[in-house]
This record gives structure tokens, sequence and C-alpha cells, in this order.
């Protein structure tokens, strides 16, 4: 070690070398943000204005919509510097504390989402004691569950991370800061590290992935016992935005830096758009907020 130079900060060589195409997904992505930050802050904005939506499913609602503006916040902006940047370089503390609360945001939505499918499951197929089972306490003790879940999740990867010692190339091959793609840059054994990681992934999804399993078996049971079709599509209605926003594939491509992308910048697109265009409730509490400005700025 006496020999090797100890890098201080590493390369995102991003999506392309391509000046011109960075300049084109500099706009793309741009777009893609903005429209991010702000369906996401009007979904929080109209849960927190419409009292007719202080239900658990829209507490919830309002947390992922925070998830998703953290989790597109983590990433997006120091990408959109670097496609109009010559340098694309982050520090080694700045790209540990980036793949914190990367980790920090995946870990606590996995467990929302998990969360998000049994209260529709309460929903559909306990509608009597759906009041009285799923409260406020009890979604505020589960909002507070996932954040300290992700929140040790991310924790202990990062400390972990924050001992190795990084030598000779410091070229990352993504456009952020994740943990997989930091060990090979290590000149010390990463080994624990990757168990660690590797731990924490399967632990994870043997917490969120169960309960998610388990309430949309029940719940599609339930709709497909209802005889009457009126009955059936109004049971779905209630689960329909939060299936398509779980059935949203995570990975499967060869490409990391695609699958990627999906998962912290289209997903956290989508998320609100799938909510406000599939849930009647809330398009009709947007109406009504516009309605009240507008009366209120005569």
């Amino acid at each position: 070690m006496k020999n090797v130079s100890i890098i201080t900060e590493f390369v995102l060589l991003g999506l392309s070398s391509d000046p011109q195409i960075q300049i084109v997904l500099f706009v793309l992505f741009l777009g893609i943000y903005l429209l991010t930050l702000v369906g996401n802050t009007a979904m929080i904005l109209i849960i927190k204005a419409d009292s007719r939506l202080h239900t658990p499913m829209y507490f919830f609602l309002g947390h992922l919509s925070f998830l998703d503006l953290s989790f597109s916040s983590v990433t997006v902006p120091k990408m959109l510097q670097n496609f109009l940047s010559q340098k694309k370089s982050i520090s080694v503390w700045g790209c540990i504390t980036q793949s914190f609360f990367f980790t920090l945001s995946g870990g606590t939505e996995a467990c929302l989402l998990s969360a998000m499918a049994y209260d529709r499951y309460a929903a559909v197929c306990h509608p009597l004691v759906y009041t009285v089972v799923i409260n406020r306490p009890l979604c505020t003790g589960i909002v507070s569950i996932a954040w300290a879940v992700g929140f040790s999740i991310s924790l202990m990867n990062s400390l972990l991370v924050h001992k190795l010692h990084f030598c000779g190339s410091n070229i990352i091959p993504h456009f952020s800061c994740e943990l997989p793609p930091l060990f090979p840059l290590s000149c010390t054994d990463p080994t624990v590290n990757e168990i660690l990681l590797a731990v924490s992934c399967t632990s994870l999804g043997l917490l969120t992935l169960p309960p998610i399993l388990f309430s949309y078996s029940r719940i599609i049971s339930a709709i497909l016992s209802i005889r009457s079709p009126e009955g059936q599509g109004k049971a779905f209605s209630t689960c329909s935005s939060h299936l398509t926003v779980v059935l949203l594939p995570d990975s499967g491509s060869a490409l990391e830096r695609v699958v990627s992308i999906q998962y912290s910048v289209i997903t956290s697109l989508l998320n609100p758009l799938i909510y406000s265009l599939k849930n009647q409730e809330v398009k009709t509490a947007l109406l009504r907020m516009l309605r009240q400005q507008k009366c209120a700025s005569r």
C-alpha cells in the first residue's frame, strides 16, 4: 500500500461520451426530472390539502411521493451536471454519500410498497373492519419501521464501504454511485462488503415480497368470488393503481445503467401519473383545489 496512490475522486462515465448526445440527454432528463418534481409535489399537496384523502391509503401514497422525490433527486441533479461538464468527477466521500441516500430511499420504498399491498388486502378482503385494523397509529408505525429498515441497511453498508481504500482506476462505468460498481475499484478485499450487500438485499426481499404476494393473491381470489361485474370492477379499482406500481420492473435487463435509469428515474415519474390518472378521488381533489385557488385569486 505504500507504493499505491489512494484516489480521492471517481469519474462517472455516464450514458454517453458524445457531446451532442449528452446535450440531447440533458434536455430529456431535465424534462423528466421537472415532471417528477411537479407530479410528486402536487400529489403531496393534494393529499395534505383535501381532508377526504386523509385515509391510510393516501397517507402511504404521500410518503411514496416523498420517497420518489428523494430517489430521483439523489442521482439526477449530478447526472445533469455531468452532461454539461468536461470533468465528470465526484469525490469519494460524495460518492459514498450518494450511495447511502440511494440505498436509503430504495430500501424504504420497498418496505412501503409492501405495506401498501397489505393495506389494499385489508380494504378489499376485510372492508367491515378495515378502518379499525388499519388506523392512523398503525400507519405511522409502519412508515416509521420502513424508514428504520431502509436507514439500517444503508448505514451498515455505507460504514463498511467507508473502510475500503480505493486505488488504481477511478473510473465508474455508471451515471451514479451505487455500491456494486465501487467494489472492483477497491485495493482492499471487498468480500465482506459484497456478502453484507447480498444479505441485506436478500433480507429485504424476504421481508417485503411475501406480504405483496400474499396480499394480491388474496385480493385476486376475493375479486373473482364477487358475482356482479360492477362489484368486481369496484374492488379492482381500489388496488389497480398500486398493483401497477408494484409490477413496474426494476431488473432483468442486461444493461445495468438502463435498469438503474428505470428504477431511479422513470419509476419516480410514473408513480404520480399512475395514481392520479387511474384514481378518481385524486382527480376530483385536484379539480377541487384548482377551483378554490381560482376563486381565491378573484
